[in-house]
Order: C-alpha cells, then sequence, then structure tokens
C-alpha cells in the first residue's frame, strides 16, 4: 500500500513538472512580449505574412521565434529576407522601422532579420548593453542608416557580425577590436568612412573581414599580421592610402586577399621567404598606385589560382618564376609598365584560362611555348610592342582559345582566313587599331557564336557582307575608323536569338557608307544601346522606326547629309541620354515631345536647317547655346527670344547662304 501511493504521489510530481515546462512554453516573458510586439508595430508591410501570424501571448511558438526550453526567454529571431521551401527560395520583404525596443528581449542570442530590403531606422545604440548573449548578428541587405554602436564592444559572446549592403554611416568605432570571439565581420557596401582602428589587429579570432565598397581612408594597421586564423580580406573599392604593411606575409591562414581598387603605393613586399601565404588562393592588388617589379618570390606562393595585378605602375620584366604556379588559372597584368618578353615558362601553366598583358610594353617576339595552353580560353595582348606583322597560325589553333584580344599589335595584311576554322567557336574577336587592308570576309557569318566583333581603326574596305546577319548571338560590333562603304541595312538584319535581337553596341563611324538608316529599328534589333553612325555619307530621313529602339542611350548620326524632319518618334526614347544630330541637314521644328526625354544629358543639334521655336521647359532649355548654334532660323531659350508682332510669332528672317 505504501508503495502504491509513493508512486502516486510521483506520477502527479511529474505532470506537474510537465504542466510547468508547459506553462513556460506558453507564456511569454513580459519583456519579450513587450519587445516583440513593438518589432512588429513598426513594420508596415510584411509581404511573408510571418507577423500577421503573431498573435496571443505564446510567442515562443510564432514563426520565426525560439526560446530556451528551461526558461521560456526568447533566443532567437529568425526572419531572413529569403525563405527556403521544399521547391524553391523566395525573397521576402518587410518594410518599416526596426524598434530601439528590440533591445528588450535581452536573452538573444541570434537576430536574423538580413535581406529584408525595406528595413530602415537605425541599429539601437544600447543593443550592447541590453543583449549581453548575442552570437549572432544579421541585419544586411537592408536600409539601415546612422552609425555602427560603440556599444557593440560590449557584445564579449560575438562570433558574427553581418551589417552589409545598408547605408551606415560614420567610422569604424575602435571598440569592436573587443570582440575577441567574432569571427566574421561582414561591413561592406555602406557609407563607413575614416581610418580601420587599429584595435582590429586584437582580433585574433577572426575568419572573415570584409570592409569593401565604403570609403575608408588612412593606411592598413601595420599589425594586421597578428590575425593568424584569417583567411578572407577583402578591403577593396575604399580609399585607402601608404604602403602595403609587410605583416601581411605572416598570414599563414589567408586563402583570398583583395585589396584593390585603393590608393596603395610602393612595392609589393610580400613574400619575403619561402613558405609565405602558402595558402593564399585569390589576390588582387589592381587599380591602385604601386610600383617596383613583380617580385621573383611569387612563384612561391604555389596555392595561387587568381591573380590581378592590373592598373598598376609596375615595371620590369615578367618573372620566370611565375611558371611554378601550377594551379593559376587567372592572369591579369594589363595597363602597367611591364617590358621584355613574355617568359617562356608561362606555357608550364597548364590550367591557365585567362591571360591578359594588355596595356605593357611587352616585346615580341611570341614564345612558341605558349601552344602548350591546352585551357587557355582568352587571351589579351592588346597594345603592346609586340609588332606581330602577321597574326600566329599557331596560337588560332589552341584548342580551348574562344576569346581573341590582338589589337594594336602591328598585325599587316588581310583578316587570316584560318580564323573561320579555329578548335574552338570564337566568341571575341578584336584586331582593332592593327593596319589591316582588303575587305569584310564572307566566311564572317560562319562565326555563328561570335558575341564580340572588333575590327576598329584599320584600313578595311568594301560593304558589310550579307553573311553577318547570321551572328544571331553578336553583342558588340564596331568597325569605326575604317574605308567601309555602301548600306548599312545587313546590320539591322541580323538574326533574332533573342527577343529584342542580340545587338546592345554598334559603331559604324567615320567611313563612307551612305544608305540604310531607314532599316534602324525595322528588323528584331531593337535592344541597341549605343549606335553610332556619324561621320559618313549616309543620305536621306530617318525612318520613324528608330522609335522602336526603346534601350537606347547613345545615338550619334552626326557630320552626315541626312534630312527632312527631326523624328518625332525619338520622344519614345525614354531612356536616350546622349543625342547628337550636328552636322547634318535636318529642317523644321524641334518636335515638342523631345520634352519627354527626361534622361537627356547630352544634346547637339548644331548646324543644320531647323527653324521656329525651341520648345520651352526641361531638359531643352537646359542646354548651352552651342546645341542649337548654326540652325539661323531657331529662337528661344538658351538663344535669343523669339519675336513677336501681335500674337504671330515672327521668326528671325534667314540670310541667303
Amino acid at each position: 500500500m505504501t508503495s502504491w501511493l509513493l508512486w502516486l504521489v510521483v506520477v502527479f510530481a511529474i505532470i506537474a513538472v510537465g504542466k510547468g515546462k508547459q506553462n513556460v512554453r506558453q507564456v511569454c516573458h513580459p519583456s519579450d512580449l513587450k519587445g516583440l510586439a513593438s518589432f512588429k508595430a513598426g513594420i508596415h508591410v510584411d509581404t511573408s505574412g510571418r507577423l500577421a501570424k503573431w498573435v496571443g501571448h505564446g510567442c515562443c511558438s510564432w514563426e520565426g521565434i525560439a526560446c530556451n526550453e528551461a526558461t521560456g526567454r526568447v533566443t532567437e529571431i529568425r526572419l531572413p529576407g529569403f525563405i527556403s521551401t521544399n521547391d524553391s527560395v523566395f525573397q521576402s520583404q518587410m518594410r518599416g522601422l526596426l524598434s530601439p525596443s528590440i533591445t528588450l528581449v535581452s536573452c538573444l542570442e541570434i537576430i536574423d532579420l538580413g535581406g529584408l530590403i525595406g528595413l530602415a531606422g537605425r541599429i539601437p545604440p544600447s543593443i550592447g548593453l541590453r543583449l549581453p548573449n548575442l552570437r549572432k548578428l544579421y541585419l544586411y541587405g537592408n536600409k539601415l542608416v546612422g552609425p555602427v554602436p560603440d556599444s557593440i564592444g560590449e557584445l564579449s559572446k560575438l562570433e558574427e557580425l553581418h551589417l552589409y549592403e545598408n547605408r551606415l554611416s560614420g567610422s569604424l568605432p575602435s571598440t569592436l577590436g573587443d570582440l575577441r570571439n567574432l569571427k566574421q565581420l561582414l561591413l561592406y557596401s555602406n557609407e563607413l568612412a575614416g581610418m580601420i582602428p587599429d584595435s582590429f589587429t586584437n582580433l585574433t579570432n577572426i575568419v572573415q573581414i570584409d570592409l569593401h565598397s565604403n570609403i575608408l581612408t588612412g593606411h592598413i594597421p601595420e599589425r594586421i599580421g597578428e590575425m593568424q586564423v584569417l583567411e578572407k580580406l577583402d578591403l577593396s573599392k575604399n580609399l585607402l592610402t601608404g604602403k602595403i604593411p609587410l605583416s601581411l606575409a605572416n598570414l599563414n591562414s589567408i586563402s583570398e586577399m583583395y585589396l584593390d581598387s585603393n590608393h596603395l603605393e610602393g612595392e609589393i613586399p610580400f613574400p619575403s621567404s619561402f613558405g609565405q601565404l602558402s595558402s593564399l588562393s585569390f589576390l588582387r592588388l589592381d587599380d591602385n598606385h604601386l610600383t617596383g617589379r613583380i617580385p621573383a618570390s611569387f612563384g612561391n606562393m604555389i596555392s595561387l589560382q587568381r591573380v590581378s595585378l592590373e592598373n598598376n605602375k609596375f615595371d620590369g620584366v615578367i618573372p620566370s618564376s611565375l611558371g611554378n604556379l601550377s594551379a593559376l588559372t587567372e592572369l591579369y597584368l594589363s595597363g602597367n609598365l611591364l617590358s621584355g618578353q613574355i617568359p617562356e615558362s608561362v606555357g608550364q601553366l597548364s590550367q591557365l584560362i585567362m591571360f591578359n598583358v594588355s596595356h605593357n610594353q611587352i616585346q615580341g617576339p611570341l614564345p612558341h611555348e605558349l601552344s602548350s595552353l591546352q585551357n587557355l580560353q582568352t587571351l589579351d595582348l592588346s597594345f603592346n610592342h609586340l609588332n606581330l606583322i602577321s597574326f600566329p597560325k599557331w596560337l588560332a589553333q589552341l584548342p580551348s582559345l574562344s576569346r581573341i584580344y590582338f589589337a594594336g599589335c602591328g598585325i599587316q595584311g588581310e583578316i587570316p582566313d584560318f580564323l573561320q576554322a579555329t578548335p574552338s567557336p570564337i566568341q571575341e574577336l578584336d584586331l582593332s587599331s592593327n593596319h589591316l587592308t582588303g575587305s569584310l570576309p564572307a566566311w564572317l557569318g560562319r562565326l555563328t557564336q561570335l558575341y564580340k566583333l572588333n575590327f576598329s581603326r584599320n584600313s578595311l574596305v568594301s560593304r558589310i557582307p550579307v553573311s553577318v546577319t547570321s551572328l544571331q548571338y553578336l553583342g558588340v560590333l564596331d568597325l569605326h575608323s575604317n574605308k567601309l562603304s555602301g548600306p548599312i541595312n545587313n546590320v539591322f538584319r541580323i538574326g533574332n536569338a533573342f527577343s529584342d535581337g542580340s545587338l546592345t553596341y554598334v559603331d559604324l563611324s567615320d567611313n563612307y557608307f551612305s544608305t540604310g538608316i531607314v532599316q534602324a529599328g525595322v528588323g528584331s534589333q531593337t535592344g541597341i544601346q549605343y549606335l553610332n553612325l556619324s561621320h559618313n555619307f549616309l543620305e536621306g530621313r530617318v525612318a520613324t522606326t528608330i522609335g522602336r529602339l526603346k534601350s537606347l542611350q547613345t545615338l550619334d548620326l552626326s557630320c552626315n547629309r541626312l534630312g527632312f524632319n527631326l523624328p518625332e518618334a525619338l520622344a519614345n526614347v525614354s531612356s536616350l541620354e546622349k543625342l547628337r544630330l550636328q552636322k547634318n541637314h535636318f529642317i523644321g521644328r524641334i518636335p515638342s515631345g523631345f520634352l519627354k526625354l527626361t534622361k537627356l544629358k547630352e544634346l547637339d543639334l548644331s548646324d543644320n536647317l531647323l527653324a521656329g521655336e525651341i520648345p520651352a521647359g526641361k531638359p531643352l532649355t537646359d542646354f548651352p547655346q552651342s546645341s542649337y548654334s548654326g540652325n539661323k532660323g531657331l529662337c528661344g531659350k538658351p538663344l535669343t527670344p523669339c519675336k513677336v508682332k501681335g500674337l504671330i510669332l515672327v521668326e528671325e528672317p534667314q540670310k541667303p547662304c
């Protein structure tokens, strides 16, 4: 009997404990409830519908909320913009202000409000004082403004801080250096200014720092090399100055280092000894003011896969030790002062797919060892001192080569026929600024994968062959500054692999073309963004079909013999930013519809036969007098006012030529 009673007591105790836990789960702590309710009240649009389900007092059962089982306190708010389902991932949005009362939820360990796009306001200044247990803070991809609060440095347990892609401003608080447990610091794509605090070097557990695309100034901290577990460092696209710290060579764990697009100067200080930076795979130092030679020790960084040193002031020869980089796939050296020849050892880079050494002072001859680059897809040797005379036939036989850039290489004679039958279909071909003669070959139409064709600044003659109409993937066509003649019809008759055509950029200027302008906008090529037909002998009228080029941003028909009225259909091209029609024979009035061209930044209608009053209003009246000069019948702002006699507008009489 006694044992039976004892068993009954145990059962009731278990039931009581269970009910206690159930009550903990069902009833939200008053502070948590107030903080979450304030957050919800600050949001006026939630496309995911999650906040609409936040009803009652049992916040631990709300979507996106997690609680501690023992205490019932809210520990996680997970409401990211990207929502995954079994079938797909979709982007949701929340629009409204981030309530500072979210800090009332004082036991939070994780806040994930990233990628909501429309979340505005400021990061609560007291966040570091109110949320001592916070480990992860994700507020990226929103519209937050103001500074990064100093109090964040009090979050001693913080491991991940993701505030990127907002509108945060002010300087980086030095207190961030107190976050000894921090592993990820992602603050890129904001408006943060000032210097990188030296205290950052105290982040000895940091694995990733990304501060790119801000307006940071000053030097890179000298002791940055003390971050021994740092794997990814991105300080690119800022205003950093000074020299690259020597201590960077001590980052033995680093695999990605991006310091490009700053104002750094001096020489590359690493690696200074064998074995340094042995894990570095991706290095970008381009678009700085770096000088000196490329260190021969570069060949010791055997993990390098992608290296960009372009647009600096490096001089001297390309070190032959680069041939030791057996994992290298991309090498960008363009825009420097490099001289000498391409080293034969480059032919050992069996994994190389991209090699760009354009805009240097490299001399010929080309090493035949380049023919060993079986995986090379893109080769750019443009604008060096190669003086090749002829295009190397053996290069055209590389099995993977599809993008060929040999502009300004001194190539003479006709376009080589062997380019029509390369092992890999040519996608981009640039032989501009050479000494090519002869005609555009009919076999161009066989390059059916061609996206970019640039034969500009040569001495080519003949017409544009009909075969170009087969180039249904052609996006960029540049034939300017040649001696080509005849009609331009075939350009606008290129096949349609896409709904609005493939062409986006067309430059046929400085030739002898005479007809075909009426075909613009007639065919399927209606996606053209840049169209330059200037300095030719085009005659006749510009057809109204040109209004079908809805994506057009630049139109240059200047210095031709075009006449009749200005096409009113141009008023429908709302994307137009530059319109140059000067030095033609256009007559009549300027269409009032041109006032709808609100994006127009540049206009030149000078030296035509236009008459009447310039339509009053923006943007036409904002352009200088030079935009309309040489039209003796034009009047009105910004030219002299039109004379009015009674209620009848009287134009100034034109003097005979």
